[in-house]
């Protein structure tokens, strides 16, 4: 029976403690749009994702109104497009982003993702396609996300795909340098990516998923923070309690919103994604959940320690409170939508090599960071090796998205506003990578992805 103290506890969450259902994703299977014809590949995508969300928007407002609960954002993922596209016999594929910006636009949700491509182990012909159109396509496009997976614990790294995603990043950043490389902002390098994933820029609908699916992503940094403040000098034990009873009553709340919005739509329910993914605003920030723990500024030494904790705990709150977590669900540490990772980022305190630390014990990898304009490709794709390999040598997810600002260097900052907000432009080590890099081939998969 749920108790008045209860009822009065989770509206604080929502009125003080800036607790929100960050995202209601709608996940559309599009292979049986794929026709010889590109022209009438895009019209089948266009009515097919206009079909199936038509009432998305519309019911996650009505289920906000009803029950009072902040739902931020309304998404569409779409099977990846180099899948979709295979048979169109074109070599650019930005009509298909076209195709899918206008879908979003009549649905009237606020992204879409799927512009992606699976080249763990290799490239197909539509995935060359594919990347190659990427820089295009977020130039031209206001809602389309992009993704490309270029690692698997089973597989290893595609080093080829690694050494072209530095070009394509830096050429993303060039074609929208007028908006502070935005372009950059919606296109996400990863090892391991989940199919099942409702936060951009990484959303796809995996081959392995539904025909149609709603997966929920909830956030509530805010709400953890409030409750480590009440234990205070207490030991670490008590900390991870703490957490874990929060996350529980945060998972609840999502598991709530998802199974009414399945039902309302007719769709099957897929996941919920715990995920503490923090905003611009003060008090919503993981960096100030860190420092809650003791730590004078985020990336002080104990910094990983704590981030390590807090995803553990988060995960087995979440776990204990629905049997249909997934995606990443853990601590999210974008650099230009946290407060407090702002500001440590911009005191010198937070520094590229111990965000590479931190993606070793966290959710994603190194997220929403900005970087001198002048970065070259190589560099960018040195970055991106290593990620790739903390993902694929400790069997976790991690990814890249990264912001190599034109005409901005260490010390700027680059302003998006909204969920993205703004970031201080941060120092990368400017030893070369170029040699390593250009060997290209693949890194093979550790020997613990023998377990058959």
């Amino acid at each position: 029976m749920i108790t008045d103290f209860e009822i009065l506890e989770t509206i604080r969450m929502f009125q003080e403690q800036h607790l929100d259902v960050r995202t209601i994703t709608m996940g559309i299977n599009l292979m049986d749009c794929s026709t010889a014809s590109a022209e009438t590949t895009c019209q089948r995508i266009y009515d097919k994702i206009c079909k199936k969300a038509e009432n998305l928007v519309k019911t996650g407002e009505d289920i906000s109104r009803e029950y009072q609960i902040p739902i931020i954002h309304k998404r569409i993922s779409v099977t990846p497009i180099s899948i979709v596209a295979a048979s169109s016999g074109v070599s650019d594929y930005t009509c298909f982003a076209h195709a899918l910006d206008r879908a979003a636009k009549a649905c009237g949700v606020n992204f879409i993702g799927g512009f992606s491509a699976l080249v763990q182990k290799g490239y197909t012909e539509s995935d060359i396609r594919l990347i190659e159109s990427i820089p295009e396509s977020l130039a031209t496009t206001d809602f389309v996300c992009s993704s490309v997976n270029l690692a698997t614990s089973r597989t290893g790294i595609n080093m080829d795909a690694v050494r072209d995603m530095g070009r394509i990043i830096k050429r993303t950043a060039e074609l929208t340098a007028d908006r502070d490389a935005i372009g950059c902002a919606k296109l996400v390098v990863f090892a391991n990516a989940p199919e099942d994933n409702p936060f951009m820029a990484g959303a796809f609908l995996g081959p392995g998923e539904p025909e149609c699916v709603i997966n929920v992503g909830i956030s509530g940094p805010g709400v953890i923070k409030s409750a480590l403040e009440t234990v205070r000098g207490q030991d670490l034990g008590v900390v991870a309690e703490t957490i874990k009873r929060a996350a529980f009553k945060i998972t609840r709340v999502g598991e709530l919103v998802a199974r009414e919005a399945s039902s309302r739509l007719n769709v099957p329910f897929g996941i919920i994604d715990l995920s503490l993914a923090p905003t611009p605003v003060v008090g919503d920030s993981i960096a100030r959940i860190l420092e809650e723990f003791g730590l004078e500024s985020c990336g002080a030494w104990g910094t990983t320690a704590a981030l390590a904790m807090l995803n553990d705990a988060m995960k087995k709150g979440g776990t204990m409170a629905s049997s249909f977590v997934g995606g990443l669900s853990g601590a999210f540490i974008p650099v230009s939508e946290d407060e407090g990772m702002i500001a440590a980022a911009a005191s010198g305190a937070l520094t590229l090599e111990k965000l590479e630390a931190m993606t070793c014990v966290c959710s994603v990898g190194l997220d929403m960071v900005a970087i001198p304009g002048n970065t070259s490709a190589e560099i960018i794709s040195g970055i991106i090796a290593d990620e790739m390999a903390v993902g694929t040598f400790n069997n976790k997810t991690t990814a890249v998205r990264i912001i190599p600002t034109p005409g901005k260097d260490v010390g700027d900052f680059v302003e998006f506003g909204g969920l993205l907000g703004s970031a201080p432009i941060i120092r990368v080590n400017p030893a070369s990578c170029a040699e390593f890099i250009h060997r290209g081939g693949r890194v093979p998969a550790p020997i613990h992805s023998m377990r058959n």
